[in-house]
C-alpha cells in the first residue's frame, strides 16, 4: 500500500533514503560511512518544510513494514525546502553550497528507493506512478529527476517507466542524467 508518509515513520524512512542519497550522505554526515548520515536524516524527515519532510514523502508499506520511499516537491520551491537543510549542515560545514539540481516548472522527484530485500518486485514503478500520479494532480505536465552516471541500472528503470534523458547536470561533485516524464 502507498500512503503519505508521517513524522513516525522517519526511523524507517532514514535508511531507505540514505541508500538513495548514496555519497551525498557521505557529505552530510562528513563521513566516509553513509549511515552516519541517519540521524540528520531521521531530524529532516520527521521535520515540516524541508526538501526531505514527511509532508513531500510517499511510503510503500505491506507485511514487513515500510520498505520503500519516494520523495518529490515542485521543483520552484527548491531553495525554500533546501534552506532548513543547509543551516543544519552548515553548522559543521560553513562553505557547504550545493548547485540545483531542478528547476521551475518540474515536479522533481528527490529520491526513490526500495530496500534491497524487496527490489525487483515493482515497487519501484508503483512509487514513481504514485508520484507522477500526484504531480498531475497539482497541474504538473512533467516530473524530472536526475540519475547518477555511476548507477546505469537506475537509469535504465526510469527509461523503462517512461523517463527520458533531457540533459545533464553536475551536482556535488558527480555528474547526472536530468530526466523527465510528461504526466
Amino acid at each position: 500500500m502507498i500512503r503519505q508518509a508521517t513524522p513516525e515513520d522517519a526511523p524507517d524512512l532514514a535508511p531507505l533514503i540514505i541508500l538513495a542519497l548514496g555519497h551525498i550522505a557521505c557529505i552530510f554526515a562528513q563521513s566516509d560511512d553513509p549511515k552516519d548520515a541517519i540521524p540528520l536524516m531521521e531530524q529532516f524527515i520527521g521535520s515540516r518544510g524541508n526538501q526531505y519532510s514527511y509532508e513531500n514523502t510517499l511510503v510503500y508499506e505491506d507485511e514487513n513494514g515500510v520498505i520503500g520511499s519516494i520523495v518529490g516537491y515542485d521543483g520552484a520551491r527548491l531553495h525554500e525546502l533546501r534552506e532548513p537543510v543547509l543551516k543544519v549542515i552548515r553548522k559543521s560545514d560553513p562553505d557547504f553550497s550545493p548547485n540545483d539540481e531542478t528547476e521551475a516548472g518540474e515536479y522533481y522527484i528527490d529520491c526513490v528507493n526500495v530496500d534491497p530485500a524487496h527490489q525487483g518486485k515493482g515497487i519501484g514503478k508503483k512509487l514513481l506512478d504514485a508520484m507522477s500520479e500526484l504531480a498531475a494532480s497539482q497541474h504538473f505536465i512533467r516530473v524530472g529527476l536526475i540519475v547518477d552516471h555511476v548507477n546505469p541500472d537506475a537509469r535504465k528503470i526510469y527509461e523503462k517507466v517512461g523517463f527520458r534523458v533531457v540533459g545533464e547536470r553536475d551536482f556535488m561533485g558527480h555528474s547526472y542524467d536530468h530526466m523527465i516524464r510528461e504526466v
